[in-house]
């Protein structure tokens, strides 16, 4: 979604880099470029005009520092302040009471039911706590049925009472969540296509009976600047605890991510990243922004590590490679763990410095279609060819090619890559990185 955002702040950051010193003009000159990139990301005008104010304050006003250079100095004062803006901590669940009461409210077309159940699996997943949903839309035709499919293929306990009088049936949920143990009540509340009359009324006469101890808006990135208005107004009627942006793997272009915090008060809490229900992560400001400006996100990285690899696998791939014992069976392995830590693509945006590199490769075949080949390509082996590629003569090839749609070619590039990996991993893993003069082959380049 920040994309094209982040290329323009970057292109800004890298001409002050290359000054000798921060001077009127040159920031004058920058604080144009970020203005017109804020401006068409769709960020809120109040929120520019605040942000570059504050920019513009801190650079002209600042001692440049003999450890840095000026335009090192610059970037820090851009990331500051863009952290400012979207809230300087990482803001979550309150989880209070027994059970906790969250409602989610929204527009209708925001993706209000699915994030209730991506919620629901994060409370259970991450946050180790019991999680129920209830919906209470009365209005939106299957909005109860499409609940009860989520909460079904994600093996989510959900309180189906009979449909009638939503404050009746939030009244019942509260019953149930307490008969079943349930230590997170999610209420699906009902939307409206505008934010109207009967629509916040309703979700007064909500609030007042179930007290709940969050109130989390699910605002569309898609819709920009008009996010704000949405939030402003749930915000003024009803009072909200925190916000999840929906749909972030869009092409929206960022707006709605840089305003709302700064023109509202209220914290971005999580961020939809894709349509499965476990897509679905907290929201970290200062991440973001450190990727906004190129520099990675390690931590990001670390953690998604650790949930996506075994340790003892990583330590009996470490001990193959160096024997150069690593078979196609073990490539295929941490294939399958490279895509539960999301892709190679998004690996690559997480790594300081990598940003050129993946604008790179937008111009070629994504990677991760290129892994995906290859692991058709392998799941179309057999276990004995997995576990020894030498057996691998001309008519296995020849099968292997027609099961996976590909070319005969295609598998003698992959087999003579794989090759060459072997002996230049176990090289490494014998000299260290000092004694590694080659370069890791690139696989796939399938046509």
């Amino acid at each position: 979604m920040f994309d094209q955002l982040s290329d323009k702040l970057l292109s800004t950051v890298k001409k002050v880099r290359g000054q000798h010193r921060i001077t009127e003009a040159n920031v004058d000159e920058a604080v144009r470029d970020i203005r017109l990139a804020l401006l068409e990301a769709d960020v809120n005008f109040k929120v520019v005009k605040t942000f570059l104010d504050r920019v513009k304050t801190k650079a002209l006003g600042q001692d440049v520092l003999t450890s840095v250079s000026p335009g090192q100095q610059f970037t820090k004062i851009v990331h500051d302040e863009l952290v400012a803006i979207l809230g300087q901590n990482t803001s979550s669940l309150s989880l209070k009471g027994q059970p906790s009461i969250v409602f989610v409210v929204g527009l209708n077309g925001a993706g209000k039911t699915t994030t209730s159940a991506k919620l629901a699996l994060y409370v259970r997943q991450k946050l180790k706590r019991k999680p129920g949903l209830v919906s209470v839309d009365i209005y939106r035709p299957a909005a109860r049925e499409q609940l009860a499919i989520l909460a079904k293929q994600n093996n989510l306990p959900i309180c189906e009472v009979p449909s009638g009088d939503s404050l009746e049936m939030a009244k019942a949920a509260t019953v149930w969540a307490r008969e079943n143990f349930v230590d997170v009540l999610i209420v699906d509340t009902a939307g409206r296509m505008q934010v109207d009359e009967g629509l916040m009324t309703e979700l007064t006469n909500l609030k007042a009976a179930l007290h709940p101890h969050d109130v989390l808006l699910v605002a569309d990135s898609q819709l920009g600047q008009q996010s704000v208005n949405v939030a402003e107004g749930f915000q003024k009627a009803v009072g909200l605890t925190g916000v999840i942006l929906s749909k972030v793997d869009g092409d929206a272009r960022g707006g709605a991510a840089l305003s709302i915090r700064e023109a509202t008060g209220v914290p971005i809490q999580f961020l939809g990243i894709g349509e499965k229900v476990s897509a679905f992560e907290p929201f970290h400001p200062d991440r973001l922004v450190s990727r906004l400006l190129g520099m990675g996100d390690v931590v990001t990285l670390v953690e998604k590590a650790q949930e996506a690899i075994d340790e003892k696998s990583a330590k009996e791939a470490a001990r193959k490679l160096a024997k150069a014992k690593f078979t196609v069976e073990d490539f295929l392995k941490q294939l399958q763990m490279l895509k539960k830590m999301g892709g190679m693509e998004s690996i690559l945006s997480m790594l300081p410095g990598m940003g050129q590199i993946t604008k790179q490769l937008k111009n070629m075949t994504p990677p991760d279609q290129e892994l995906k080949k290859i692991e058709v390509l392998i799941q179309s082996m057999t276990i004995e060819e997995r576990a020894n590629h030498k057996v691998l003569n001309g008519s296995r090839r020849l099968r292997i090619a027609k099961g996976s749609g590909l070319e005969v070619k295609d598998i003698n590039r992959f087999i003579d890559q794989f090759e060459q990996s072997q002996k230049m991993m176990a090289q490494m893993m014998k000299t260290g990185m000092g004694g590694f003069r080659g370069r890791m082959p690139p696989f796939g380049n399938f046509s």
